[in-house]
């Protein structure tokens, strides 16, 4: 990975107003899908929208940002003009959510090089430890306007 995809944030053409903030997940993956399906679940106000990187628009978005569509490795959050990845993707969207996920922040306080590592352990192995569809997750006709792809 580029030192650039590192880099936390990074400028990106704006795509709307924060409730319009896109996460990039991997459609077949059994614990990415359980993701998405607890952020549709507590996303009141329904400030995220989802693209699959196995998708065409998600696999723009990879690239758009320095990662590998075809070998994804990273979660992929786009909001207000900026990227984050990884477990700064986790912690922005769960504080997004409100009310008691505002918690989430204290992930910040450990340093990414204690948090990062384990999530690139889970994320090497996920479909080992949590399994693997044959298709993407299919949202429901009220959640289809969430989904880009």
């Amino acid at each position: 990975m580029s030192p650039e995809t590192r880099e936390r944030a990074t400028t990106t053409q704006d795509r709307g107003p924060r409730h319009d903030a896109i996460i990039v997940f991997d459609g077949v993956c059994a614990l990415c899908n359980g993701w998405v399906r607890f952020l549709l679940r507590h996303d009141r106000q329904q400030r995220y929208r989802f693209a699959a990187m196995q998708g065409e628009q998600g696999r723009a978005l990879l690239s758009a940002h320095g990662l590998d569509p075809d070998d994804p490795m990273s979660f992929l959050l786009i909001e207000g003009g900026q990227a984050w990845i990884d477990t700064d993707a986790i912690a922005r969207v769960l504080v997004g959510l409100g009310g008691v996920w505002r918690l989430a922040a204290i992930l910040r306080w450990l340093p990414r090089a204690l948090r990062d590592p384990l999530y690139r352990l889970i994320a090497r192995n996920r479909y080992r430890w949590f399994g693997r569809y044959e298709h993407c997750l299919l949202p429901t006709p009220e959640q289809r306007a969430r989904f880009l792809d």
